[in-house]
């Protein structure tokens, strides 16, 4: 496909995950929440089958999905935007950011006081609008900052724009953000400007993320090293610190950053749109006004109708989200929740995804669209929901042989100095690793293929697309066509038809496919020969 637009509707949860209580989230359902109002009018996001996920309990299913649709788990440890938007763009976090539930440490807030000059209010979790209200006269009298935090890892610094200038502001977040490392590096150093009289403090849109950098390479870094467009809309520039974005447009609450998707979908690129609307979350969740929450959703869903019709062939919308904040219930805090997927263009099969175990798989399948192999933490669901013929196949399979040469890199073969790697696409969109591993007895050694093949079998895959094989000496640059022994074609019949594509590779670009039966034409299979 051409172009992708992913957007994130910021903690649209739609129910509980299976570990809600372990966060304090028990029973946490932002969309039913939402619903109960009477005022949610989404008939785009219905047709493209939001009511028909697994587990949905509310509204009207479509009779006949426009979209592929399901839902993602969490695999992260945490339940907050920046490792919500870092799994869907393939990391998984497996440690929780730090939080400050007492504060911050008395020695960091007075290293800070010092480097900044200025005094500290607050130092306590808290709500973004009472906060002000409870220090904002203190803070214009003296100058102070409110330094504040909440259950998420944020360092939050609050300032009246009369008082301390937006740059200013941000010159003292940059400070926080050098103190906030080790074991105190939270996920986000978050500006929050605020202006007008008290009691009516209003925080303005000048508000500014600065992040932690990714650990690792994002399919963010993997699109843009393919040549391709990687456009972030909202703070998506701040949550990934900058990496892996082409450029970005700022925008002043959901309808602009709707109105300036919209107006990329006007342009001629070829890349990745990545979409952040905050509001749902900034203005809505926290503040637990399910009324708003769920008037915000229909204004959404009315634009999203807008940029539905600037769709042409060869794109596709994804729309998913980075973690529930339920607005019906007494916590104002981010909840642990499922998130919706779902997919939409004119190469899009209607299909059930069912429950995806990592939000990973929204940016692996972003990418695999894109024709580009994201290598991270999900699975591409490409193969699942692309109708025949939409995608060139060439293109699907010179992802899979990215993959194949990938895995080689991993090849332990000390004694033949001949590394291969293979990459086995499963019938659900799985893709399962192998390479060659040797031993001094040469019956030990095990080929990457089959490697590959028993790794997926004992994972409870019997189904299976395609297999790419790359391999070549491991002191010369140049691979070869490396094709499967005797005993792995054998292995592959037992589970794959005689039409079974066997991919062999030089490189991405230099390849030959055989069907399984050419390789093997008088093979046993599991019910006698073929």
């Amino acid at each position: 496909m051409k172009r992708v637009f992913l957007i994130v509707l910021d903690s649209f949860g739609i129910g509980e995950a299976p570990d809600a209580a372990e966060y304090g989230d028990a029973g946490s359902n932002t969309l039913r929440s939402c619903f109960e109002t009477g005022k949610l009018r989404v008939p785009n996001l219905q047709k493209l089958g939001l009511f028909n996920i697994d587990g949905i309990c509310c509204g009207e299913p479509a009779s006949r999905p426009r979209g592929a649709y399901g839902r993602m788990r969490e695999a992260s440890a945490g339940k907050d935007t920046t490792c919500g938007h870092w799994e869907i763009a393939g990391i998984i976090s497996q440690k929780r950011m730090p939080t400050y539930p007492d504060g911050f440490p008395t020695e960091l807030i007075q290293e800070f006081e010092r480097r900044t000059g200025r005094r500290v209010l607050c130092n306590r979790p808290a709500s973004g609008t009472q906060v002000i209200l409870d220090y904002g006269q203190e803070h214009e009298q003296t100058g102070a900052l409110i330094v504040y935090t909440s259950a998420d890892s944020v360092f939050q610094i609050a300032a009246h724009e009369s008082v301390i200038p937006v740059s200013e502001l941000y010159e003292y977040c940059k400070i926080a953000r050098a103190l906030l490392t080790g074991e105190n590096a939270v996920g986000r150093v978050i500006a929050r400007p605020f202006t007008g009289k008290y009691p009516n403090y209003k925080r303005t849109s000048n508000r500014h993320d600065f992040s932690l950098a990714p650990p690792r390479p994002t399919v963010l870094d993997a699109i843009q090293a393919s040549g391709l467009e990687t456009i972030g809309v909202g703070k998506i520039f701040d949550i990934f610190a900058g990496r892996g974005i082409s450029r970005t447009s700022r925008t002043q609450g959901n309808d602009d950053g709707m109105a300036q998707t919209i107006a990329h979908a006007k342009e001629d690129f070829s890349g990745l749109c990545f979409v952040n609307l905050v509001d749902f979350d900034m203005v809505y969740g926290h503040r637990n006004n399910a009324d708003g929450y769920a008037e915000a959703l229909s204004r959404f869903d009315g634009q999203l109708g807008e940029l539905m019709a600037l769709m042409g062939p060869d794109d596709a919308i994804m729309i998913t989200a980075d973690h529930g904040c339920d607005p019906g219930t007494a916590s104002t805090d981010h909840s642990r929740e499922y998130v919706p997927l779902l997919i939409w263009g004119g190469g899009i099969e209607p299909v059930n995804l069912g429950t995806r175990p990592t939000f990973a798989d929204a940016g692996e399948t972003a990418a695999a669209l894109l024709g580009v192999a994201g290598n991270c933490d999900g699975t591409p669901l490409a193969r699942l929901i692309l109708r025949p013929g939409t995608q060139d196949l060439r293109s699907g399979w010179e992802t899979l042989v990215r993959e194949a040469f990938a895995a080689r890199e991993k090849s332990y073969s000390p004694h033949s100095a001949f590394a291969v790697g293979a990459a086995l696409l499963s019938k659900n969109g799985r893709v399962f690793h192998g390479c060659n591993v040797e031993n001094a007895s040469y019956s030990v050694t095990c080929c990457a293929e089959r490697t590959a093949l028993f790794k997926a079998v004992s994972e409870g895959e019997r189904s299976f697309s395609a297999i790419a094989i790359a391999g070549g000496k491991t002191d010369c640059a140049q691979s070869e066509y490396c094709y499967p022994c005797g005993v792995c074609r054998q292995a592959l019949a037992e589970f794959c038809p005689p039409d079974f594509p066997v991919i062999v590779a030089k490189s991405p670009e230099d390849y030959r496919v055989y069907t399984l039966e050419e390789l093997l034409p008088h093979a046993f299979g599991p019910g006698g020969k073929f």
